[in-house]
């Protein structure tokens, strides 16, 4: 089954809510409206009513069945529930004066609402850089215990092959530590979308055939993810050809529970794997879909500025699915 049917087949009925803070543009409203429509999740749409209302006669959207909140205008009792759970959850470093400046920004307000548990998760970024949309998160969603980073994670897909690649979008060096907190977060992700995961920790060395202190990060990080996730199968350090030929696994991993036949693929920096995904994507034909965001304790998706009404669709299809495993 393609990934994207498998997904709405999962969240169909679900009935998973999502704000979407620019709920003004034209792209945004026209994938609410699909998704509305197929029964794959509720809509919220923030922003100036009369705006949102313009742009839906406009471009003939029926917004009936779809939420629309402005914060401007947002019931003066939920908006002061809102600033003191705001000022609660950041434990006095926030004042109840910059709480209420911080919900004037619609990114702020639709993160309070997932916080508040008003939406299942969030969409944003079409007209926002991604530090609008992730900044709010981290400091008012928060990484899920037992992780200090959030990651991004691609989903490489060519006919019915499926792969996780992380970290190859948020953190730019790895430690040990980190890389271990990746490689759980990239294993949970693999689950939603259909991957039984089989976690490789990438290094250009396998099982000790190379020295540096590159390999060493990767030996420990793997010591780690065992020590956190003892139950799931995972392996390191591991060269790519090691962790994905059946034949050079054997000859070069005898043992291992995933040599050979890894599915989800940690590499050791952002710089290898950026250029990692984007050779398989250019080189061998792979559709990457992401970057997919984890380690959030709520799904929040951050769109690229050149997002088209697709792009926010699958986006969001992937955002409910997320919020299906919370």
């Amino acid at each position: 089954m393609e990934l994207f049917e498998q997904l709405s087949t999962k969240i169909k009925g679900q009935g998973k809510t999502l704000v979407f803070p620019e709920g003004e543009d034209v792209r945004i409203q026209g994938a609410a409206v699909r998704l509305a429509a197929d029964g794959l999740a509720k809509p919220i749409l923030l922003g100036n009513r009369q705006m949102i209302e313009q742009v839906a006669n406009d471009n003939h959207f029926d917004l009936h069945a779809i939420d629309i909140l402005d914060p401007a205008t947002y019931p003066t009792d939920e908006k002061e529930a809102m600033i003191s759970a705001l000022v609660a959850r950041r434990n006095g470093k926030t004042d109840a004066a910059t709480a209420a400046k911080w919900l004037k920004d619609v990114n702020y307000f639709g993160t309070m609402l997932v916080y508040m548990k008003h939406a299942d998760g969030m969409v944003s970024g079409a007209t926002h850089p991604t530090g609008d949309t992730v900044r709010p998160a981290l400091q008012i969603i928060k990484t899920i215990p037992g992780s200090k980073r959030i990651s991004g994670s691609f989903v490489m897909q060519r006919g019915d092959e499926r792969y996780i690649f992380a970290d190859a979008a948020i953190n730019i060096d790895l430690d040990a530590q980190i890389m271990a907190e990746i490689a759980i977060q990239s294993a949970k992700t693999a689950k939603v979308f259909g991957i039984d995961p089989q976690v490789a920790m990438l290094s250009f060395s396998t099982k000790g055939s190379a020295a540096a202190p590159q390999v060493d990060k990767v030996v420990e990080a793997t010591k780690l993810a065992h020590e956190m996730a003892p139950d799931l199968a995972l392996d390191g350090e591991l060269q790519f050809d090691a962790a994905f030929v059946d034949a050079v696994g054997a000859s070069k991993a005898p043992g291992s529970p995933v040599a050979g036949h890894a599915n989800v693929f940690v590499f050791p920096d952002l710089q290898s794997g950026n250029i990692g995904y984007k050779i398989a994507q250019r080189l061998g034909g792979f559709e990457a879909v992401g970057p997919i965001l984890q380690g959030l304790a709520a799904p929040v998706s951050d769109l690229s500025r050149g997002a088209n009404e697709e792009d926010v669709y699958k986006t969001a299809i992937i955002t409910a699915a997320q919020a299906l495993e919370n």
